[in-house]
């Protein structure tokens, strides 16, 4: 039974004998770090004891070199403790608690941790157990015997400064800190000073550089190549340069581009299909290794775009990046050029905006392009949904699910997409609040919006917003709310009306989503089950 698997167990069965005298648990934040999943782990729950979960083993990986965990004193009088961690290998140095080894557990929710720092000279998996002792009266000693496995890794070289300070006799330690702490400022110092002549010289470059590109140049698109590309496309193809982000941390970006970068030549634009400030969409062509022409999508920014808007045109698009789901629209091929703005590719199968589209599905003088029906709305719906378990699966978080985020197409098969451009795009279904930042405040989760977090749930809120839009034929959420104001309308408990003509089970999963609490959101999984119903009940009458 994998990791996974055992702790979706140990969190549901707890042993039935409650005392409520004692909660010990790794919380939400924890169990994400040590396991990846989004769960707590009680050991005791209202001092009911979860002798399945202490029996379970947890690995501690290498990059890890600490435990926390969440206690509290539910009984209303002293509870004493004590604490014993032992751990015998020469790969890992003694744990240390950052409570005393005896005392009192707190009155209210608190955390303590043990630090388990390897020392590098082995590579091991060590046994740590952690003895808890706690006194529930004078003749009642509730005892807990927690397990972790370490992995310790050996260090090619190992760190001179950690085996001094260890090896040190306990007077000399003050001596020491005091002039670790002086020769720090010292470094500071002269790290400040290092940071103002580069800024100050950077500062002269950047004016060189601005002089230099309000030269006059000609446009890249007026640059590329409008014929077909032949099949000896690769003897006239510039070999393709490197090209520096603005954001220098993302290595891995860089990687990924790497491996999708086509040359421009082999690229072809076609028609405009969405245009904003400074973002385009285009159709278009390239052709592949193979000589064959592919119809593609393709997001690019003007010639006027500053390198923020280039740098974020690059980060959101490759979000998707080698994913392979029927409901996911997955980035094909990148092409940059020096001096010219970057081309994502994306695939082609006659498909527009949702957004765009359910728009046009209202009416109008020439009478309805097309008329959505109930059915259609939930089987569109449950597409969405298996689009974000998947990305979900992969550990990805969307946080910007909305419709003008997806396409579909003629067959109303939906597909998510990244949220490129969408900003530019879409500017009225983003707002910026004070902070620089232009968010899709009225799609975001309470806690999204308050406090700029993210998870599973969050992403489950703004499906129910999405599923609002898709039963509205895509009308603006909360258009009568200022953006300023939605944080204290929602706290307030306010939410989005029932549309017109929407059926009260779906509505009912609307409402299901947008629960305060993200804890008492349903799961994509619950979602699924209901919808599904909830369709398979609609094709009976049809």
């Amino acid at each position: 039974m994998n990791p996974s698997t055992w702790i979706t167990f140990l969190i549901v069965i707890i042993f039935p004998y409650s005392h409520g005298y004692l909660n010990l648990y790794l919380n939400l934040r924890e169990v994400q770090r040590l396991l990846g999943l989004e769960a707590e782990l009680y050991y005791v729950r209202d001092g009911s004891v979860n002798q399945y979960a202490l029996n379970f083993v947890v690995p501690v990986p290498s990059k890890i070199d600490s435990l926390q965990f969440t206690w509290e004193n539910l009984a209303g009088y002293p509870l004493p403790y004590s604490i014993d961690v032992t751990a015998n290998s020469a790969a890992l140095y003694p744990p240390q608690l950052n409570i005393s080894a005896t005392g009192n557990v707190p009155r209210s929710s608190q955390i303590f941790s043990i630090s388990l720092p390897c020392t590098g000279l082995a590579a091991a998996e060590v046994m740590i157990t952690i003895n808890i002792n706690i006194s529930v009266s004078h003749n009642n000693l509730t005892s807990l015997v927690l397990k972790r496995r370490k992995i310790c890794t050996k260090l090619e070289k190992v760190p001179s400064s950690r085996v001094l300070i260890d090896s040190m006799p306990s007077y000399s330690k003050s001596t020491n800190i005091f002039y670790f702490a002086v020769g720090t400022a010292a470094v500071m110092i002269i790290i400040l000073a290092l940071f103002v002549i580069l800024f100050y010289v950077r500062n002269k470059k950047d004016k060189r550089t601005v002089e230099y590109n309000n030269r006059p140049t000609s446009s890249f698109l007026t640059t590329m190549p409008r014929n077909t590309v032949s099949s000896t496309y690769n003897e006239s193809c510039r070999s393709v340069p490197s090209y520096s982000l603005l954001d220098e941390r993302s290595k891995d970006l860089q990687e990924r581009i790497a491996e999708l970068t086509v040359q421009r030549c082999r690229v072809r634009l076609s028609s405009v299909v969405m245009e904003g400030t400074f973002g385009r969409v285009y159709l278009g062509s390239y052709t592949t290794e193979n000589a064959k022409e592919e119809t593609v999508i393709i997001k690019t920014v003007s010639d006027h775009a500053s390198q923020v808007q280039i740098s974020l045109l690059l980060q959101e698009g490759m979000s998707m990046y080698s994913l392979n789901h029927k409901n996911v629209l997955s980035i094909l091929r990148v092409s940059i050029e020096d001096h010219t703005a970057p081309f994502l590719l994306f695939p082609y199968k006659n498909t527009k905006n949702l957004k765009m589209f359910l728009q046009k599905c209202k009416l109008s003088p020439e009478g309805v392009s097309h008329t959505l029906t109930t059915q259609e709305v939930v089987d569109m719906a449950l597409q969405v949904i298996h689009g974000i378990q998947y990305l979900h699966k992969k550990h990805l978080l969307h946080k910007d699910l909305a419709t003008r985020n997806c396409v579909v197409d003629d067959k109303l098969k939906i597909q998510i997409a990244d949220n490129a451009l969408s900003r530019d795009l879409f500017p009225s279904d983003y707002h910026c609040l004070g902070d620089n930042e232009n968010r899709p405040v009225k799609w975001l989760a309470i806690e999204s919006l308050l406090h700029k977090t993210f998870s599973t749930n969050s992403d489950i809120w703004a499906f129910g917003v999405l599923l609002w839009e898709l039963t509205t034929l895509a009308q603006q959420p909360y258009i009568e709310i200022d953006p300023f104001e939605m944080a204290a309308y929602l706290k307030d408990g306010y939410r989005l009306a029932q549309p017109i003509n929407c059926p009260d089970e779906l509505f009912a999963v609307m409402a299901y989503c947008w629960a305060m609490s993200a804890d008492e959101r349903p799961t994509l999984t619950q979602l699924q089950v209901c919808l599904q119903e909830f369709y398979t009940q609609l094709t009976r009458y049809v």
